[in-house]
């Protein structure tokens, strides 16, 4: 705490992102970064960029790379939003689109960057108790609010919604948006993006990061009605004009232009998580169904927390939260075979 910083910054509790640890020969399964490198033609894509036109700012609407992203799922250049990074994408959607005067709705269970942009922008929330069955009820989100936001595939339960029951929640919140946020939704789901042009409340934000595997260059996007498109660009050029650097415009492009490596990708994760998911049954775990590149497990006798720090002993990085309902929960990313091989061994010296 210092005299200097203002009340809203003394007041804010910050999101923690997943540990990034230095240590050699780790099995780092504990951010849901993607086990596959990216395409090689990203990498051909970076490096023509590196030339003198690094001088030159980057395109600010970065219209050759929506053009894709638009052609690829279908819908108009006009309905896509680039960020720096999902993350960015949602902190503009906090800002600029929810109503500020009513509390948004959220799963208690959920991406826990949610609770700190209302902490940033002072907005009031509700956290929708999920299911014992950690599932979302529809029902639970036909309440007044000022907005609705849900992870599907929710995190960190990886569980799923079927469209017809997100369907149920943007029909019974008509006056208000309702955004969809599918950081996961290429390892096994629908995507919600065929129902933006059906409902002009809808927003769905997606990421490179995941599926793509470009954490690190970090690039985002939303879809939706162009008048929420619109006033994400409002917040966007009162903020950073300039938020996807050339390197990344072009890393971003090459990966949608490689469909048989985004397939090759994604069907490895998922055979390896249902590889690991009836690895882990058999040792006693009760395994929650995953769409997503993680899963999320309790065992039946051993606690969470002792479990993730007996890994650790053995060099392998999980992800335990010590938070109300989920304490005896390990969320576990699919990573290589190897890598899923020695999650396995050391659960079971366990």
């Amino acid at each position: 705490m210092s005299k200097f910083w203002s009340p809203l910054v003394n007041d804010l509790v910050p999101y923690v992102p997943g540990e990034q640890p230095k240590m050699a020969n780790l099995v780092k399964l504990n951010t849901n970064e993607n086990p596959f490198g990216p395409s090689p033609k990203v990498i051909e894509a970076i490096q023509a960029e590196l030339n003198d036109g690094l001088r030159l700012y980057p395109d600010p609407e970065g219209e050759s790379l929506r053009q894709t992203i638009a052609a690829y799922h279908k819908v108009k250049p006009e309905q896509i939003f680039l960020g720096n990074g999902s993350d960015e994408v949602l902190a503009h959607i906090f800002f600029g689109l929810f109503q500020h005067g009513e509390p948004i709705l959220f799963p208690d269970i959920t991406y826990s960057f949610y609770p700190v942009y209302c902490g940033l922008y002072n907005i009031e929330s509700t956290k929708v108790p999920l299911t014992e069955s950690f599932e979302i009820n529809p029902d639970d989100f036909k309440q007044p609010n000022g907005g609705v936001i849900f992870p599907n595939p929710n995190a960190p339960t990886g569980r799923y919604l079927e469209l017809q029951y997100v369907e149920e929640i943007l029909a019974a919140n008509p006056d208000r948006v309702v955004v969809v946020d599918e950081a996961y939704i290429d390892f096994g789901g629908e995507s919600a993006i065929t129902l933006v042009d059906k409902y002009p409340n809808l927003l769905v934000s997606q990421t490179l990061s995941k599926a793509r595997s470009l954490a690190g260059l970090r690039v985002g996007f939303a879809v939706g009605h162009p008048d929420l498109i619109e006033a994400l660009n409002r917040v966007k050029n009162s903020f950073n004009s300039y938020p996807l650097d050339r390197l990344a415009l072009a890393g971003a492009k090459a990966a949608y232009e490689d469909e048989a490596w985004f397939r090759k990708c994604c069907d490895g994760v998922i055979s390896e998580r249902e590889r690991v998911t009836t690895a882990l049954e058999d040792l006693g775990f009760e395994v929650l169904p995953s769409r997503a590149n993680f899963i999320f497990a309790r065992h039946k006798d051993q606690p969470g927390e002792v479990l993730a720090k007996g890994l650790r002993e053995q060099g392998i990085i999980v992800r335990h939260f010590n938070k109300p309902r989920i304490s005896e929960f390990l969320r576990i990313t699919i990573g290589t075979v190897e890598q899923n091989d020695a999650l396995i061994a050391g659960l079971e010296s366990l």
